[in-house]
């Protein structure tokens, strides 16, 4: 889920099994297990997975910068748990962000995700967006919290 609510196909390579949910159902990738192909945990620990989202951002779906999108199943379950979750799609979401730069991405404190969010979202500007990229170019793509 993206800008004002919108629904979208995020596009990333593939790394785990098609059916990995079919008993689970929607779950967050979490450190230590062992669902993703041994391929596809190389490429979640290097973020290299999200690469196909630059097609998203190509689309106008995404923009380079922006809070994190959110499958559909999860949006409906914290819009009524988390104050001001909704906030967050008042901009497109982004493949980077000012939460992720300061390490809150991942099976981390939705929360405090959420009041990284909304700081960008409050305090946008080109600057801003410069500084999220060289952040993300400068601390590189693997990080303890990808999974």
């Amino acid at each position: 889920v993206s800008w004002n609510g919108t629904p979208f196909q995020m596009l990333k390579f593939r790394s785990m099994p098609v059916e990995v949910e079919k008993e689970t159902g929607a779950v967050w990738a979490r450190a230590g297990e062992n669902r993703a192909t041994r391929f596809g945990a190389m490429l979640r620990r290097t973020s290299l997975d999200e690469l196909p989202q630059f097609i998203n951002v190509l689309k106008g779906e995404m923009s380079v910068v922006g809070p994190r999108p959110e499958r559909p199943v999860f949006v409906e379950k914290f819009k009524d748990e988390i104050p001001l979750y909704m906030q967050k799609h008042l901009v497109k979401a982004g493949i980077t962000g000012w939460a992720q730069v300061n390490g809150w991405r991942g099976d981390t404190d939705l929360k405090k995700r959420i009041e990284y969010d909304l700081y960008y979202i409050e305090n946008w500007s080109l600057w801003f967006d410069l500084k999220i990229i060289i952040l993300t170019l400068a601390r590189g793509f693997m990080h303890e919290n990808a999974y």
